[in-house]
């Protein structure tokens, strides 16, 4: 099961408690305080894995308590600090704050770790007080509580390009075909129910990941179909492919179905719309009428975009599309070194 939103209780370990104890010890007299301290309180610890891709084993066990220290004891000894927590959490998770919604951390890369709960202190036992003028102190200091917070837990998949587009768009077909990903494929609506990664495989160590997401309807931003709820997961994306059915047998006008994608993404997020864009129609070996193809297009260059023609059932054009996708990545990426480059030297 795929779950990509839960909450979680994170409580930092109780710090132990110092103790008020003397020295009674044969042939040392006055041997005086000796109440050793407490052990701190362990800490919650979230560290993102990238061999995850869901929440699922945190919905079901949502409360995560680090280990409290110990008390201290006579002879000055010390309480055992508490074992930290560690709770571990997909590559792309964000952190907010479940009262107030402020985003509180994002883990990007495998083995980023973050500070959730912090343990409390130990507590001072009664030596720690003894001074020249109180020899025989009687009282020691309680350990302080951990740290407890309530977070939300939202998971973003992490992907060079995302696949957009309508329900039976041919979208997990595709990336069936170019990479090892097999999500179920049937010819009824929705059958993606949960977001997929496939990686891309171009030879010579190059590869690109590939997120295909539950088809979207015209009113998904209001809650229509499945909504727009997966889209956090083509947030991150570097590129969009926009797949658009043009077969004849889909009975949709292809030229309608592109608008209203768009219409979404930009009700979704501004931003989101303008997003780097290659239009993609799909399933063009049962396309009867020529027009169609011809009108789509039409309608992508008038929006300045790529267009290419593809069928993932016999392969045509497939090839192709995964070539210019991954020139499009390099170039993006070359454009952003420069860009980076550019600022350091003004920096400087």
């Amino acid at each position: 099961m795929f779950i990509d939103r839960t909450k979680i209780r994170a409580h930092g370990g109780h710090g132990g408690n110092g103790v008020t104890a003397f020295r009674r010890e044969k042939f040392v007299p006055r041997g005086g305080p000796s109440g050793g301290d407490g052990g701190r309180g362990g800490d919650v610890w979230m560290v993102a894995d990238e061999s995850l891709n869901t929440l699922l084993h945190l919905r079901y066990n949502p409360e995560h308590v680090a280990d409290r220290g110990r008390h201290g004891e006579g002879s000055n000894r010390s309480g055992r600090e508490g074992e930290d927590r560690v709770v571990r959490v997909p590559v792309g998770t964000q952190v907010y704050d479940a009262v107030t919604g402020k985003l509180l951390y994002d883990f990007t890369e495998d083995g980023q770790r973050w500070l959730a709960a912090r343990g409390g202190r130990g507590g001072f036992g009664n030596s720690h007080f003894a001074t020249s003028t109180n020899r025989a102190p009687r009282y020691h200091q309680e350990g302080s509580p951990g740290e407890e917070c309530e977070l939300q837990l939202e998971l973003k998949l992490l992907a060079d390009v995302g696949l957009v587009g309508f329900p039976n768009a041919g979208k997990s077909t595709l990336i069936s075909t170019i990479s090892a990903a097999k999500p179920k494929i049937a010819d009824y609506p929705f059958t993606t129910l949960e977001p997929h990664l496939g990686v891309v495989d171009m030879g010579e160590y190059r590869t690109f990941v590939v997120a295909d997401i539950p088809g979207l309807i015209e009113g998904a931003h209001t809650g229509a179909g499945l909504g727009d709820r997966f889209l956090r997961h083509v947030e991150r994306t570097k590129l969009l492919l926009h797949l658009v059915d043009v077969s004849s047998i889909s009975g949709r006008d292809a030229v309608s179905d592109y608008e209203a994608i768009m219409r979404e993404l930009e009700a979704y997020n501004a931003d989101f719309a303008a997003r780097p864009q290659i239009v993609v129609a799909t399933k063009i070996d049962a396309l009867d009428e020529p027009e169609r193809l011809e009108r789509l297009r039409a309608r992508a260059a008038e929006d300045g975009r790529v267009f290419y023609e593809i069928s993932a059932v016999t392969n045509k054009g497939v090839r192709e599309l995964v070539n210019a996708v991954a020139r499009t990545l390099d170039e993006m990426a070359a454009a952003t070194s420069v860009q980076l480059d550019d600022e350091l030297r003004a920096a400087s």
